[in-house]
């Protein structure tokens, strides 16, 4: 389905308080955390969400459908979300608008690079932020009808996602045979971790990036992660 059928009807066009409606939006991310932060986020603006956590899945779903929009994680476990944003940049027809998106503000000049219209630091819970990123990139026809009260407010994900998204760092750690594995695991830590404000386990991320890419030893490190994410799980929910 082509989702520029959704667009026919002015009816269809976002408006004051539903500035996104109409739109279909693909987020590609692997984090429950973040991707219910979207959740709500397309919920209060009025936008279809679908998801998918890898470069495979966004891949199998993009050949069904057509999303108005595509906000897509770098960091993802079978890949850099910036060859899906180069492919889709280069595409014809072009989805309207792509965003690359990273709890690594330094990725920016990544997803630019590789074609992104505009890209978003995590955590993104502000909807003013959300929606203008999306709303400004928009070509003209698909503006809102009518003026739009600039309200803000932040979302607030479940920390049942959170939990999740810690069951899938055990997972990982369990099956981590290769360095790659471990690569992926502290941005995708250190993001999660950032995004609830989880400074103990953001630092161990830190630390584990940091031993990599020195070259060094990682059995203290990965040890330590280990213990933390057993912790948070142990205790259901974590901050």
């Amino acid at each position: 389905m082509d989702d520029s059928e959704l667009f026919a009807s002015a009816t269809r066009l976002g408006n004051g308080r539903r500035p996104l409606l109409g739109l279909t939006i693909l987020v590609v991310e692997d984090s429950r955390y973040a991707c219910e932060a979207m959740r709500l986020l397309c919920l209060r603006s009025g936008a279809r969400i679908r998801r998918a956590d890898s470069l495979k899945a966004a891949r199998r779903h993009l050949q069904v459908y057509r999303p108005s929009v595509v906000i897509i994680d770098l960091g993802l476990p079978d890949g850099s979300g910036a060859d899906l944003i180069a492919s889709l940049a280069s595409a014809a027809p072009r989805v309207s608008v792509i965003i690359g998106i990273s709890g690594d503000e330094n990725a920016e000049s990544i997803a630019m690079e590789a074609g992104a219209d505009a890209f978003l630091a995590k955590p993104i819970v502000s909807l003013a932020a959300f929606q203008n990123v999306i709303l400004t990139n928009l070509p003209a026809e698909r503006q809102p009808v009518g003026p739009r009260a600039l309200v803000d407010e932040a979302v607030e994900p479940d920390l049942l996602a959170f939990r999740d998204d810690m069951a899938h760092a055990a997972e990982v750690l369990g099956e981590a045979e290769d360095e790659r594995a471990l690569d992926y695991l502290a941005q995708f830590l250190g993001g999660v971790a950032r995004s609830v404000g989880d400074a103990p386990l953001a630092k161990a991320a830190s630390r584990l990036a940091e031993t990599r890419r020195a070259g060094g030893p990682i059995a203290v490190e990965t040890a330590h992660i280990s213990d933390l994410v057993r912790e948070r799980l142990d205790r259901k929910i974590a901050i």
